[in-house]
């Protein structure tokens, strides 16, 4: 299919992100021409915290004949447009309002960004190119607090399933009915659902990639989103790290964006219609806020100084890691490559370069 083209094209959304610009790396070294779509929205919805124009200078200067094309997923002509001029053999949509508190107070832009975005992608992919896969970020957040609902056990520094169904993690199979999953959740949970029901209408090759907490180096991490990248941050820094209820325990499950990119290459290669997957690091690189402290005060050498916030953030997860089975059972070629020690070890590595002035010093 795609994968014998000779001529292999990408197109990438959210290009600047995290995962967005590690899927054009990644693409690009396998010989693909590469075009990415951002508007540098991530500045609009953070702040100068948020800016990701140092990640688009790095792919102009990493990848040759990168194409960047300076356009919101809201402007539906445009999309059209670019997507009919590129004519890719790969669609990777990563761009989003990424954060679930954030939301709320931007309905309309979270679901224009979201859910309405999607749509514009999907139906120019149905116009100008039906066959190429069309892989879609999703998220945990589809499965809102449900999760909550799970028998938990109390450990010394984090919180654990207690209920044997659960050993493996979420599975793809989890309800996404009848819970809270605050306005971010179901503006991605309608953009999930439009990407498989593209899949299984049309019949296009789509997967939706539920990801638990993606992370990397690459991350411009800001207090509402990017866990790891901003909690290290925060130690290198000085500065304190807020603490949302559940006792600093609540667990995550960690992801390479590397190898969030093998896998869309896997699915790439062996494409499927209306797939669904839970993405993340599993219940092996999952860590609790505690424990990520821990981890990063071995790297830094520096007490990491936080602040208890005797609330918890509204329908977050107190345990979340990824069920793995399905992807490995699909495509038993992909693994997790990066150990959470490896993650950590990046992402302090990144922030020692990035810090002004270098003061953050990384042993």
């Amino acid at each position: 299919m795609a994968a014998n083209s000779s001529k292999r094209k990408i197109l990438v959304t959210g290009s600047n992100g995290l995962i967005g610009s590690e899927v054009c790396l990644y693409f690009a070294t396998r010989g693909f021409e590469v075009s990415g779509i951002d508007n540098n929205q991530r500045a609009v919805f953070f702040g100068p915290q948020g800016d990701t124009r140092w990640n688009q200078s790095r792919l102009q200067g990493a990848i040759g004949n990168f194409r960047h094309y300076e356009v919101d997923v809201r402007d539906r002509a445009r999309i059209e447009q670019t997507v009919q001029d590129v004519s890719p053999q790969l669609i990777v949509h990563a761009a989003a309002q990424p954060s679930h508190d954030l939301a709320a107070s931007m309905p309309f832009e979270d679901f224009d960004t979201n859910a309405v975005g999607t749509l514009n992608m999907l139906e120019a992919a149905r116009r100008h190119c039906p066959e190429s896969p069309f892989a879609y970020l999703s998220t945990n957040k589809v499965y809102g607090d449900g999760p909550n609902t799970i028998r938990l056990k109390e450990l010394d520094t984090r919180w654990e399933y207690d209920d044997p169904r659960f050993a493996h993690g979420i599975p793809e199979s989890f309800g996404v009915d009848q819970v809270l999953h605050s306005l971010f959740g179901a503006s991605k949970l309608a953009a999930d659902t439009l990407v498989q029901e593209y899949g299984r209408y049309f019949r296009m090759p789509t997967c939706c990639l539920r990801g638990g907490c993606l992370t990397g180096p690459n991350h411009s991490g800001v207090e509402l989103h990017g866990f790891l990248s901003y909690l290290v941050k925060c130690n290198f820094e000085g500065k304190p790290y807020k603490v949302y209820g559940y006792k600093g325990k609540q667990v995550r499950d960690n992801i390479h964006s590397e190898d969030v990119a093998a896998f869309i290459y896997e699915f790439y290669s062996r494409p499927r219609y209306a797939e669904v997957y839970n993405i993340g690091g599993g219940g092996g690189n999952s860590c609790s806020i505690l424990e990520a402290f821990a981890m990063v005060e071995q790297l830094s050498g520096r007490k990491q100084i936080y602040e208890y916030v005797d609330r918890n953030r509204i329908g977050d997860h107190i345990c979340y890691y990824s069920d793995l089975r399905k992807m490995k059972e699909h495509y038993p070629s992909w693994s997790i490559t990066k150990t959470l020690p490896q993650i950590f070890e990046e992402i302090a590595a990144s922030w020692s370069q990035r810090l002004v002035g270098g003061t953050a010093k990384h042993r």
